[in-house]
């Protein structure tokens, strides 16, 4: 889809603090999405700890929907009204992250999924931050339809926070930090970025994965040999994943985050990871949107999805096309990473 120029689509910008180019940010630029509902606002305390983690400059986006197709055109008066209170309402929402970091706002205008896809592409966005729903309030659905096509036509990786989620605290903290590992490259990329946010907030940084039960083609019921092949199949894999995880731990021995390992045997394991998330009290988790599979023809993979579906905790996915970002992160220094301490007001 090609890009449109700026100008004619940028209504008006503020900005809070000092701006921060991102190109000296280690990550880049993070945006947030809101849409003036009380649900979408949830998404502001995950994005000021993420932002303020990775030092990245923050824009909060707005994007006023005009007319229907074929519809009168709106009242010119009706229209600067309703630019300026959008205005006002992020230069609010700016002001609540005073003090941590960069936050600039900017409103635009036009069908709201696709100018935050283009608005992302032309500023070079990293991190896409986004409530599961928003101004039309929970349905059926796990993501409204606005949240769907991010999710699916948003560039870079992005933050998916459930309407459900908390919005006590001005910026998040996180205490327990889930990393999904399959032993693929795609799956591993990730651990810088969590390494970073995990020490940042003094969080524990848990390493997760699941020994699925193989399959083995039945015709029938399986036999003895059929029972035993498959209970050596998964202490053989079982073996490979601790010997895996291990290696990650000893990559990640230098970390000011304390590092856990976790081996889970049986069981589906996009359901197992989600069950795990519960048990655990997770705070955020950090995966990839692929794994082993790397299909190009979908924009998550199938552990991915199924947890996006079924978000309870806020989700931090990684596309593939991101890994210049968690190259960066990984040689930023990590001196004054840790964000300060804060009660909740």
């Amino acid at each position: 889809m090609p890009i449109r120029p700026r100008d004619p689509q940028r209504l008006s910008s503020g900005k809070a603090d000092v701006p921060v180019s991102p190109a000296e940010a280690p990550f880049g630029r993070i945006a947030a999405c809101l849409d003036g509902s009380e649900a979408g606002e949830r998404i502001l305390p995950h994005a000021l700890a993420v932002a303020g983690a990775l030092q990245a400059p923050l824009t909060l986006l707005r994007v006023l929907e005009g007319r229907a197709t074929g519809g009168a055109p709106p009242d010119p008066l009706e229209w600067d009204i309703r630019r300026r209170e959008s205005r006002d309402y992020l230069e609010r929402l700016a002001e609540r992250g005073a003090g941590e970091g960069s936050v600039e706002t900017e409103v635009i205008e036009g069908e709201a999924a696709e100018e935050i896809c283009q608005w992302a592409r032309h500023h070079d966005v990293a991190l896409t931050v986004l409530c599961s729903h928003g101004v039309s309030g929970e349905t059926e659905w796990s993501l409204a339809s606005t949240a769907r096509k991010l999710v699916e036509g948003a560039p870079g990786s992005f933050l998916l926070v459930p309407a459900a989620a908390s919005a006590k605290e001005r910026v998040a903290r996180y205490r327990r930090l889930l990393v999904p590992v399959d032993g693929s490259p795609l799956a591993e990329r990730v651990l810088p970025l969590a390494r970073r946010l995990a020490e940042a907030h003094g969080a524990e940084l848990i390493l997760a994965h699941v020994v699925p039960v193989p399959e083995l083609t039945e015709t029938g019921p399986l036999d003895a040999d059929d029972l035993d092949l498959q209970e050596r199949l998964i202490r053989r894999n079982e073996r490979v994943a601790n010997e895996y995880l291990d290696r990650l731990r000893e990559n990640l021995a230098d970390s000011e985050a304390p590092v856990r390992a976790l081996v889970l045997r049986g069981g589906d394991v996009r359901s197992r990871l989600a069950r795990l998330i519960a048990e655990e009290g997770v705070d955020l988790v950090v995966l990839s949107a692929h794994g082993h599979s790397a299909r190009a023809d979908v924009s998550l993979g199938s552990v991915t999805a199924y947890l996006v579906a079924r978000a309870q905790t806020p989700l931090l996915i990684v596309r593939r096309r991101a890994a210049a970002s968690m190259r960066r992160v990984a040689r930023a220094g990590r001196e004054d990473v840790r964000l300060p301490s804060q009660s909740t007001p």
